[in-house]
């Protein structure tokens, strides 16, 4: 996938609330999709991020690629890390796999904008992002929650973000939304299932039938460490309950 209003929107926010990266990588090499029609929604964002003197048209290059556009709303130097050379990725890397000691703890900001869906081994992927950021580094992913029918491997639900990344990773979960593409709808914040026991089930009823983003932010504090597999939050709280009531 590429950038469009609503994740342009969201990475100008987060532009905001973070200190400046020295260095950042996107996963895939994300093009910024630009829309007439949205123009001036992009140049909003652009003044949110505290970016006055730039409009969205000069921040779209021949190729769409959207380093500039990064850089401008405060993201540093930004890298890119992909499976195939085809597209330029400074980084040649498969997410199945492990990725190499030498992108241990290099960025401050990894931006995933539709790509882990695409990686059969998520687990993987997911785990070669918590190395490749540095301690204090941000984490921004927007993937499939729903309505991306035969777009990739998988769609996710938030249950996923709360139990990998604090859980098992010890990270701080910043938010975590079910984001529609569409502006018209309005974002719906995701709490943590394992604070009600139970699966989120009654909050997809405030979701539009169209394609709908799972949008978290993440920060890897300095004492995070990969703990095991993640286990599904309501399986936990069966089991304890179970656990508790001996027969």
């Amino acid at each position: 996938m590429g950038i469009d209003l609503v994740l342009f929107s969201r990475l100008a926010d987060l532009s905001t609330r973070m200190p400046t990266p020295k260095r950042s990588l996107m996963l895939g090499r994300q093009t910024l999709v630009l829309r007439e029609k949205g123009e001036q929604r992009y140049n909003k964002a652009l003044r949110w991020a505290g970016v006055e003197d730039k409009e969205i048209r000069d921040l779209v290059t021949d190729d769409h690629y959207a380093e500039d556009a990064l850089f401008e709303l405060g993201f540093g130097h930004v890298e890119s890390l992909d499976y195939s050379p085809s597209e330029g990725a400074q980084h040649i890397a498969d997410l199945n796999r492990p990725v190499d000691e030498s992108l241990h703890e290099q960025f401050d900001f990894i931006f995933d904008g539709g790509t882990i869906e695409h990686v059969f081994n998520v687990a993987q992927a997911l785990e070669n992002v918590f190395k490749m950021l540095r301690p204090g580094g941000i984490f921004a992913s927007a993937n499939g929650m729903n309505g991306w029918w035969a777009h990739g491997f998988y769609q996710f639900n938030p249950d996923l973000v709360y139990s990998f990344w604090k859980r098992s990773a010890g990270c701080e979960v910043m938010n975590c939304m079910a984001l529609p593409t569409h502006q018209k709808f309005p974002a719906v914040d995701l709490p943590d299932p394992a604070e009600f026991g139970r699966r989120l089930r009654g909050l997809g009823q405030q979701l539009p039938q169209s394609r709908v983003y799972l949008y978290y932010e993440v920060r890897k504090s300095e004492e995070a460490v990969l703990q095991g597999p993640a286990l599904q939050s309501d399986y936990v709280s069966r089991w304890q309950r179970d656990d508790s009531h001996p027969n």
